[in-house]
């Protein structure tokens, strides 16, 4: 079973080593970004910009897994951050001679950049374009207007433009393709499913977080892949199609390994492992496996649960990217193949199973299925502005709260005539988040990184760079460090942040100008101003109009249980395991929600009472979304499943999600003569049997600790 819900925070010094364990594509995405870093100090060495240590930082955010993206995003912040010094270069015209002025306009800007950061789609990056506009506007405080004002507007322009440049040419030469990045995540998702079949109590917390990620990177992935031309069109319906099937055969191995009755045995877990390994190499080689053949024992001497796991193995293994197209699948489940349509991989056989599959290049069209399938429907597409962007007052809090934390950094090493601990002013904006939870971990990651950081950078300017005689070398001690900190800060959410701080502080501390720095006073006062940017930020955050993550647990545990309800009821199975994909990565994510309510003060978390009930109801639907998943593909809008969801949720005051009006179960009425229907009729009452001892189990759980709490607060 998946680990309970809130108890995923703080991790112990062995979950930080499993968070820094390598995963495939892990170390060349580090060693991209190391890359990329280690030419932008080259470059701004060679120009002598000032601000080479943020250029370098920039660099992080620029980039993601995929080339198009990490172009499309480079591209996007350098048109904003132009238009952004177009508006500095207007406000300073009017506001740089009286400092009155400078600094209101520094905080006006900085409340509407940051309302704007909240209640849009500019939410990743808005809060870096405020600090560039205060940062712009405190820079030309301190030269005089005319052409040195310009020259500075210009460099601070370039602070961002060289890694922009720099980081497009890298991604365009070595960054992978989306199609190589979804076949990989796939062939991923398949060996993990082959592993969990044959060695079923080691991958079962692995299985368990796979099915948390979801399918919504993929799906990006191949719709990518077209754009930069690595797919043809022809080739996303059977990938989609890839996708739907590699669900189903994740959470019929959940199955197989949370349920000792569901285990296959060696007969048939051998040669099913098998065929997914052969599966994934293909995925992994830029193709797509087809026309899959497999040959399994007869199931008649198997349990019932141990026969729906090979059922479902075998259809989901045979037909894995067979588009469901009337005009082609014939009554069978196979298609024929094209004449023109090359053999990537030859048939393989052994004494229990036989696998014959031909795989397509990335620039080959898939020939064989002639109608596209029907797509599944999209949800209906907002503006740029969230739909509560102007009734919600914590849009407003929010921006609020950062600018007043921001602009007392500001006045505080204006004042002091401290200017070395400027880091403070730039921290507020990188720290600051929507609640009150999400803030505190944060800053605690980032305290965290800042010492790590800080330790490095000073170590490399007492020991490394005195010894240094050129660009190369200062080259070679950015490429060490940033890949040190890319290998946090792209590994798991839960270390990302600390690992973008590492990257801040240790480029603060090493590159101080056009050549190696060596004064340690640097080095001190940026990174006391940081630390000092996070205390201001948890002060506001945590005692002016905390914001706690409890509503957005109750909201979203409604929107899960009407997402289950209508995706039961969905004919459609593309578009059921899609949206049963969405439905269990955001129960992943309420987890987290949970989790994170460990970070939040005494006096803004909720009571817990309260904690205890919505773990409770999320442990619930985590047991059911197996055997919900399962029944619903084989009766879809079968009465058992609200059953269940009424279950789960018993108790808690649901507030109204906004996802769409209930949906009525589909009639289900199987013709009982048939042995079809005596196979479904079974494996259903199977499927009840296993939700219902879920659900009790829980519930037997559930009463046994209420217990335990009231024996442990009565009085004596």
């Amino acid at each position: 079973m998946a680990q309970p819900a809130g108890d995923l925070a703080r991790p112990g010094p062995a979950d930080i080593l499993k968070l820094l364990a390598p995963y495939p594509g892990r170390a060349a995405m580090a060693t991209r970004i190391a890359l990329i870093c280690a030419l932008t100090a080259f470059v701004t060495s060679a120009y002598g910009t000032p601000e080479a240590a943020i250029s370098a930082y920039v660099v992080f955010f620029l980039n993601r897994p995929d080339r198009v993206l990490s172009v499309m995003l480079s591209s996007a912040l350098l048109v904003l951050v132009t238009l952004m010094i177009g508006l500095v270069t207007v406000v300073a015209m009017f506001a740089l001679d009286d400092p009155m002025w400078r600094v209101a306009c520094i905080t006006g800007l900085s409340f509407g950049l940051l309302f704007v950061t909240s209640a849009s789609k500019l939410r990743p990056i808005g809060a870096i374009l405020a600090m560039i506009v205060g940062f712009a506007l405190d820079e030309l405080g301190s030269v005089p207007f005319g052409e040195v004002a310009t020259r500075a507007l210009l460099y601070v322009w370039l602070m961002v433009a060289i890694p922009v440049g720099i980081s497009i040419g890298v991604n365009l030469l070595i960054a992978p393709s989306p199609r190589k990045l979804a076949g990989r995540a796939l062939a991923k998702r398949l060996r993990l499913a082959a592993q969990s079949l044959v060695e079923p109590e080691a991958t079962a917390d692995e299985l368990s977080a796979c099915l948390r990620e979801g399918d919504a990177e993929i799906g990006t992935w191949l719709k990518l892949s077209v754009v930069d031309g690595s797919s043809v069109r022809d080739d996303v319906g059977p990938l989609r199609q890839a996708v739907s099937s590699t669900l189903t055969i994740l959470v019929a191995a959940d199955l197989a390994v949370r349920e000792a009755s569901g285990r296959l045995p060696a007969s048939f877990a051998a040669p099913v492992a098998e065929t997914l390994e052969n599966m994934a190499r293909m995925l992994e080689a830029g193709g797509y496996p087809v026309d899959i053949e497999l040959k399994l024992p007869s199931v008649t001497e198997l349990t019932p649960l141990a026969r729906l796991v090979v059922r479902d193995l075998h259809d989901a293994i045979t037909r894995f990217a067979v588009v469901e197209a009337q005009a082609d699948v014939e009554s069978t489940g196979k298609t024929g193949t094209d004449s023109g349509t090359a053999k990537r991989a030859q048939a393989q056989t052994d004494a229990e199973g036989k696998v014959e599959t031909a795989a397509r290049t990335e620039a080959q069209p898939q020939a064989q299925v002639k109608a596209e399938p029907t797509p599944p429907p999209t949800a209906k597409r907002g503006g740029f502005f969230l739909p509560d962007a102007f009734t919600n007052p914590e849009h407003v809090r929010y921006a609020l709260k950062t600018t007043v934390a921001a602009m007392f950094c500001y006045l505080l090493y204006s004042q002091i005539n401290w200017p070395g601990i400027h880091t403070c002013f730039i921290t507020v904006y990188m720290v600051s988040l929507g609640t009150t939870a999400e803030t505190v971990e944060k800053m605690t990651l980032r305290i965290a990184g800042c010492l790590v950081g800080a330790l490095l950078g000073i170590a490399a300017i007492v020991f490394v760079t005195p010894v240094l005689t050129s660009v190369a070398g200062l080259m070679t001690l950015v490429l060490i460090g940033a890949w040190l900190s890319a290998w946090i800060a792209f590994g798991s959410p839960r270390m990302a942040y600390a690992g973008f701080q590492i990257a801040l502080v240790f480029f603060m501390c090493v590159l101080q100008g056009a050549a190696p720095g060596y004064d340690l006073t640097v080095a001190r006062d940026r990174t006391i101003g940081i630390l000092i940017g996070n205390v201001v930020v948890y002060l506001v955050f945590t005692r002016v109009w905390p914001v706690t993550v409890a509503a957005r647990i109750d909201a979203g545990l409604a929107a899960l249980r009407q997402q289950w309800e209508r995706l039961a009821a969905l004919p459609d199975a593309v578009t059921r395991r899609a949206q049963a994909a969405s439905a269990m990565a955001q129960c992943g994510a309420l987890e987290q929600d949970i989790a994170l309510m460990h970070y939040e003060p005494s006096w803004v978390r909720p009571e817990a009472q309260w904690i205890a009930e919505r773990r409770s109801a999320l442990a619930k639907l985590d047991a059911l979304e197996g055997p919900m998943f399962l029944l619903a593909e084989r009766r879809p809008g079968d009465a058992a499943i609200e059953g269940w969801l009424k279950r789960a949720m018993d108790g808690l005051p649901m507030p109204s999600a906004e996802t769409g009006a209930k949906v009525t179960p589909l009639p289900v009425a199987p013709n009982a003569a048939s042995p079809e229907a005596a196979a479904n009729d079974d494996t259903r009452t199977a499927l009840l049997r296993l939700g219902d001892a879920r659900l009790t189990q829980l519930e037997h759980a559930a009463s046994d600790d209420a217990a335990k709490g009231l024996a442990t607060h009565a009085p004596a």
